[in-house]
């Protein structure tokens, strides 16, 4: 079985790709999408999920924030050596969102304001803060006071997700994952040729 499988940090990164996916991949790929606990417990169980998952067709995908760590690669690096740990890191990519998930909704607020139904917000695009999301601090604070608290993580994030555009360039970080999707999705049919 052709199948993605998405090592995701937290519930909320599950809710986006389950209403993001279903429009970018083709119906010959299964997707399955695994949260932990925060990024410890993802990385505390990384090695063994990856591991002992019995699939021998399947790509894996980590996702986790940066948060508030200074190194972006440093982060990729640990969960790369991780991977390896596992015996599938050919199979695996690494992800990391700069700085939160949400700086990805804020990359794209059409999406925002259309799933939250909350007029004028697109406009907001404009703002320099919000033209290079990635580069802000806190995009999860960034986002409840731009949404007068509307946004919530998980239902948040499954509507958003619905509607992020993936043509979308605003958020390097969304770009490398939507990237790195297609990739093992080509990687996937390929092998069934």
């Amino acid at each position: 079985m052709k199948e993605l499988v998405f090592l995701l940090e937290e519930p909320s990164a599950k809710a986006m790709l389950e209403s993001l996916l279903p429009r970018m991949l083709s119906a010959e790929i299964s997707v399955r999408c695994i949260p932990f606990e925060g990024k410890q417990d993802l990385e505390k169980q990384l090695t063994r999920k990856i591991r002992a998952y019995q699939n021998p067709e399947a790509r894996f995908i980590v996702l986790r924030d940066l948060d508030s760590h200074p190194d972006c690669l440093a982060v990729k690096n640990k969960l790369l050596e991780l991977c390896v740990e596992s015996g599938k890191a050919a199979q695996c990519i690494v992800r990391i969102a700069c700085k939160e998930l949400e700086t990805f909704y804020l990359a794209d607020l059409q999406a925002v304001e259309e799933a939250l139904q909350i007029k004028g917000l697109a406009k907001q695009q404009q703002v320099k803060k919000f033209r290079a999301p990635d580069n802000l601090g806190s995009p999860s604070v960034e986002l409840k006071k731009l949404t007068s608290q509307r946004y919530e993580k998980v239902a948040g994030s499954r509507e958003i997700g619905k509607l992020l555009n993936l043509e979308n360039e605003r958020s390097p970080s969304f770009r490398n994952l939507i990237g790195a999707i297609r990739r093992l999705e080509n990687e996937l049919i390929n092998e069934q040729a």
